[in-house]
């Protein structure tokens, strides 16, 4: 069940990747300027944060099953009106449309994920689902680079559309929701399981909480970058750095390597020491906290490299340490809420992150257009979302703690009985 789940984020990282790998022959048919494109990936990403909202109520008029079916044929629908007619107003369009789409899609792949897994081994599954975007960039994008390449971006669209529309043949007769959250309409239609669900409690209890905020504003600026890597990462290495086009979608996988080794064995290695009593502050606070800093540290010297090879490489090593807590982060939120409400926590959880996909790509844009060569602008913008990230990341250390927080809302579930 996991799988499929991986699976299908694969697919929706792919379908946000395609415009990077697109970005420049479709600049060069289209005329458009680098603001233009980086509007295109914020605006994305401002109906990505709305759609977000809408996750806990999706949850609870339908069931995972043809939730998440009906978002990915409308991924799908989303990739072919730049086919048909291409244009600026029609490219905002379809991006827009695939945004709101895409949205609700993360906060209930991550509640369908976990509904098969305990809190303390969540750590995995997360990584699993986070890890599926370097997935993306390491296998897709490489390949729909060569599509791009071969047969024009156009086709790159279509056979997005296509591998959409394949993995709801196979999703929808496999699924079954696990024992450990469901939905509100799968409680109602199959029954919840014993202990599966606690009383809910009043939202603003979860959002006030100082670890729902402190982890809010870093994986704001955490997404922040990772939307910078999608919209930009290709055209800063063919443009900024002068790498082929082909060799500039194959390189779109180092820093997606980079973030996957190191995801998958943080969280691995996490839920094995939660699960032997380690706290959740040290093992899904401190530790991703700390790849932040390393992170920044890293990209801070960024614009004054000047060897192409050196870098890819600062690139590389600066995302895979930021992104590799993504998934920690997210676990210590499914944590704090009682089971029934995890849908929507993360709803609001990933919508507010979105807010920095929508500041990334747009600023990232106008700085390339302000600077002497677009090598320095976009090294000029990696490095001051790095600094960012670790105004956060310092942030979320002094402020975060899950188990606090869980024992505040448990109480307040209490007085509310």
């Amino acid at each position: 069940m996991t799988s499929l789940l991986v699976l299908l984020t694969v697919i929706n990282w792919g379908d946000k990747a395609v415009l990077g790998i697109i970005a420049q022959p479709l600049s060069n048919e289209l005329g458009l300027t680098a603001s233009q494109i980086g509007l295109v990936g914020s605006l994305f990403f401002l109906t990505f944060t709305i759609g977000g909202f809408f996750s806990g109520a999706i949850a609870r008029v339908t069931t995972l099953r043809w939730a998440l079916a009906v978002l990915v044929l409308l991924w799908s629908a989303a990739m072919l009106p730049m086919v048909i007619t291409a244009s600026f107003a029609v490219l905002i369009a379809s991006r827009m449309l695939l945004g709101l789409a895409e949205g609700p899609s993360g906060p209930l792949s991550h509640t369908a994920a976990f509904s098969w897994h305990p809190p303390a081994k969540r750590g995995l599954p997360g990584a699993l689902l986070a890890g599926s975007a370097s997935l993306a960039k390491i296998a897709v994008a490489p390949a729909l680079a060569l599509v791009t390449v071969t047969w024009g971006w156009r086709a790159a669209l279509v056979c997005m559309a296509v591998v959409g529309i394949l993995w709801c043949l196979v999703w929808l007769p496999s699924w079954s929701v696990g024992p450990y959250i469901r939905s509100e309409k799968d409680s109602n239609s199959a029954g919840a399981a014993a202990g599966a669900d606690a009383p809910a409690v009043p939202w603003i209890h979860i959002f006030r909480t100082r670890t729902f905020i402190s982890c809010m504003m870093l994986v704001m600026s955490i997404y922040a970058l990772v939307a910078i890597v999608l919209t930009w990462l290709p055209s800063y290495f063919e443009v900024g750095l002068g790498y082929s086009r082909l060799q500039a979608g194959s390189m779109f996988a180092f820093p997606s390597i980079a973030g996957l080794i190191l995801m998958l064995l943080l969280s691995s290695t996490g839920d094995r020491l939660t699960s032997r009593g380690a706290t959740s502050r040290l093992i899904r606070i401190i530790v991703p906290s700390i790849g932040v800093l390393i992170s920044g540290a890293i990209l801070v010297f960024l614009p004054s490299v000047s060897t192409p090879a050196l870098a890819v490489a600062i690139i590389s090593i600066g995302y895979g340490f930021l992104a590799s807590g993504y998934p920690l982060v997210i676990a210590s939120i499914s944590e704090i809420c009682p089971p029934r409400q995890t849908a929507g926590t993360l709803g609001v959880f990933m919508a507010m992150m979105g807010i920095g996909g929508l500041i990334g790509p747009y600023i990232t844009g106008r700085i390339v257009d302000a600077a002497a060569t677009p090598a320095a602008g976009y090294a000029t913008a990696f490095q001051a979302f790095g600094v960012v990230a670790v105004v956060f990341a310092v942030g979320t250390l002094i402020f975060a703690d899950p188990e606090r927080d869980r024992a505040v809302i448990r109480n307040a579930v209490g007085s509310n009985g």
